[in-house]
Parts: structure tokens; C-alpha cells; sequence
């Protein structure tokens, strides 16, 4: 199943689109690579990668924040027998990526690698909402950034 990377609209008018054209190439092969060690590569994935005023106004409208945020994710649901595995969306601020890779001292592509990780294991159910859960997330966020190749904390690991 295909794994679908793209800049929002906003992001594509803009002098960053194609500054950014790497990063989400690199983005694709890492969501692939994901989606492999998961076991998962018969489901279909969607990430966009947006700025700080479109995942605000969605923070907004789905978790009653009205703040940007580095992430979200929202999964598909249950789907019916024999349909395609429809994992969900995971949404992106490269702006606030940006910031929290200066902030971190690393790359823009390697935070958004950490940023795509931590989206993907919420769509699979993972979440770190009390001490077991969040164990095990911590877990598999480590396991799954080695995959990639990063030695960055994932966003468990840095919430301490």
C-alpha cells in the first residue's frame, strides 16, 4: 500500500516548497521504513507537512487547543472486512519542527523523523497517558528511531 508525504497548500506557494522537496522525499523513505519494521506494509499511510497556522487551526477544531503543535495524528477507524488497512493522517509543523531542531542542535529531516514516529504510534494505538502506556511507547519509539538511523530521544523520551 502507498505511503503518501506532502506539503500542505500553503507550504506549496511559498519559496520553502521546494527547500523542502528533500526533506519530504526523505520523509516518504522513512515512513516506508517504518511502516516495514512494523510489519505494516500493507497499510496506507498519509502525512502532510504543513505550518504552525494550519496544524494550530486543527489543534483547534480536535483538541480544543488553540496553540500550534508539533503533531497529530488522526487514525482511521475500524474499517470493514476486506478493505484496505487505512492506518490514518499524520500531520507535521515544519515550522515548529524547525524550532525544536535548532533548540535540539540537529536537522530539520531528523526531527521530522522523530516527529513522523511518534505520529505513527499513536495511530497504532499507542499513547502515553499513564506509566505503563507510556513505558511501552518509550519503547517502541526508541526501537523504531534506531530503525531509522536516529540517535535523537523521541518526544517520550525528552518529556522525561
Amino acid at each position: 500500500m502507498p505511503t503518501d508525504v506532502s506539503l500542505h497548500e500553503q507550504l506549496e506557494a511559498t519559496d520553502r516548497a521546494a527547500a523542502l522537496a528533500t526533506s519530504v522525499e526523505q520523509l516518504q523513505v522513512r515512513a516506508d521504513a517504518l511502516l516495514d519494521a512494523l510489519d505494516a506494509t500493507d497499510a496506507e499511510l498519509s502525512v502532510m507537512v504543513c505550518g504552525d497556522s494550519t496544524i494550530q487551526t486543527l489543534n483547534g477544531e480536535w483538541r480544543d487547543t488553540d496553540a500550534a503543535t508539533d503533531v497529530l495524528s488522526f487514525p482511521q477507524g475500524e474499517m470493514p472486512p476486506g478493505a484496505p488497512r487505512l492506518l490514518g493522517d499524520v500531520v507535521i509543523s515544519v515550522d515548529t519542527a524547525q524550532r525544536q531542531a535548532d533548540g535540539l542542535d540537529h536537522s530539520l529531516d531528523d526531527e521530522l523523523g522523530v516527529l513522523l514516529t511518534h505520529g505513527l504510534l499513536h495511530l497504532l494505538g499507542h499513547d502515553h497517558h499513564d506509566d505503563d502506556e507510556r513505558a511501552r511507547m518509550l519503547s517502541e519509539e526508541a526501537r523504531l528511531l534506531k530503525v531509522l538511523g536516529l540517535e535523537q530521544q523521541g518526544l517520550i523520551g525528552r518529556a522525561g
